[in-house]
């Protein structure tokens, strides 16, 4: 009986312990969630932007001439691979590693710890990931692809909807696909429409890639978060029903102690 009452009390001290833990990430993870989407919101203003123009170059007769509108039929692609530079985040690394099941032969860039971590690169870490960060490799990898080096660029991120919703998703940069219905008149471009769209694509896919990492960040703490209520409410339910038991088995050896007692005195 001793023994028994020794370990739940060993196992209640660790599970508190856990509950502290929980605790403290779940308030870290609060505290970075409303920078974490002011971010989001701006990066995604500014995609908005970069986005309608580039949707206004594609629609164009002469852009299809430019290599970032090249459709090949080759498999070599290149992937953005953005997971989170911590754990204890619920499923959210282990959905953008799924995501990739499908493309086992892709080139990596990997950003966020994690990543870097997987495929073996230096590190870069998804908090605070810089637009100067975002436009080196978006220039390697464009120039890349423009010599044809790459069939198709893509990024694997998380798309965030909501504090209890994230989604693991892929989706494919370069070729350029061809906008339609995009009214044009009135527009002139110096020195023309290829040269614009040629200099434009560089800083489009720096702009897809923080507007990636940044939402992808912010799914990431969201998730922490939500792991983390999860996880604290489940060690409170733990140490809830240790402590019946120990109670429990506490009553027992001090009801055996004076049954003991009163056997002694008796004989």
């Amino acid at each position: 009986m001793g023994a028994d009452i020794k370990q739940l009390r060993t196992r209640i001290k660790s599970v508190d312990s856990t509950l502290h833990l929980t605790k403290a990430m779940g308030l870290v993870a609060s505290s970075k969630i409303r920078r974490a989407t002011d971010a989001m919101a701006k990066s995604r203003e500014y995609l908005t932007a970069l986005e309608e123009t580039v949707a206004l170059l594609s629609s164009l007769r002469e852009c299809r001439k430019s290599p970032y509108m090249a459709k090949r039929e080759g498999g070599r692609s290149c992937l953005f691979v953005i997971a989170g530079d911590r754990g204890l985040a619920g499923g959210y690394n282990a959905n953008v590693f799924r995501a990739l099941r499908e493309l086992p032969d892709a080139d990596i860039i990997p950003i966020g710890k994690r990543a870097c971590d997987r495929f073996g690169c230096s590190l870069r870490r998804a908090e605070g990931f810089s637009y100067e960060e975002a436009a080196s490799l978006a220039g390697q990898v464009c120039e890349a692809f423009a010599k044809g080096d790459y069939d198709r660029v893509g990024i694997v991120g998380t798309r965030y909807h909501s504090m209890m919703s994230q989604e693991a998703y892929v989706r494919w940069l370069l070729p350029l696909c061809e906008a339609k219905d995009v009214p044009t008149s009135g527009v002139i471009f110096e020195p023309d429409e290829i040269a614009v769209l040629n200099a434009v694509i560089p800083a489009y896919t720096a702009g897809m890639i923080l507007c990636a990492v940044r939402e992808s960040f912010a799914s990431e703490v969201a998730a922490r978060r939500v792991a983390m209520d999860s996880a604290g409410k489940n060690a409170q339910e733990m140490i809830d029903r240790l402590g019946l038991e120990y109670n429990r088995a506490r009553q027992g050896a001090i009801t055996q102690e004076i049954t003991e007692i009163v056997a002694g005195s008796g004989m």
